[in-house]
């Protein structure tokens, strides 16, 4: 198993120093899903939810929340990101959406949890909005599907 980088040689908490590492192209792509009600989503489907259209103002938000991950994790580089991109497959078999984020930069670390952010906030906001007509909505899945760039290569995952 690798060292873990955010703890110093006497156990603290510290951010990672990329000060050395070369900029390169980094890309990440996340992923996760909504589960409701097929009424629920056929209000969002059909943009008929009280609150406004769901779907575009949780791709605000997902492309906020990239913007501001360093703000929400502590040990994160704060990031001039330059793509973000946040895209939604409503399923009505599985009375869900799937929602994708692609987050790009170039620069000396990854944006992996940028990515994986996108998409959690992409998915709350669906949920406030709807909270309304369904409570049981349930978020599920939110993972790392690849990553590229950088020292360590290009992840898939494989399961």
């Amino acid at each position: 198993m690798p060292d873990f980088t955010h703890i110093d040689s006497e156990g603290r908490v510290r951010m990672v120093d990329v000060s050395e590492k070369p900029p390169t192209l980094r890309t990440a792509l996340a992923t996760g899903a909504i589960f409701m009600k097929p009424a629920t989503l056929d209000l969002i489907v059909h943009q008929a939810v009280k609150k406004g259209n769901v779907l575009e103002t949780a791709r605000i938000a997902g492309v906020m929340a990239a913007k501001r991950t360093a703000d929400m994790i502590p040990m994160c580089h704060p990031l001039n990101i330059t793509h973000v991109q946040i895209d939604f497959f409503p399923d009505q078999e599985k009375s869900s959406i799937c929602i994708e984020a692609i987050v790009r930069i170039v620069h000396q670390t990854g944006v992996e949890m940028e990515a994986l952010s996108a998409v959690a906030v992409a998915a709350l906001t669906i949920y406030d909005m709807c909270k309304s007509y369904d409570r049981e909505m349930t978020i599920s899945d939110i993972r790392l599907l690849k990553k590229s760039g950088g020292k360590s290569g290009t992840f898939v995952r494989t399961s």
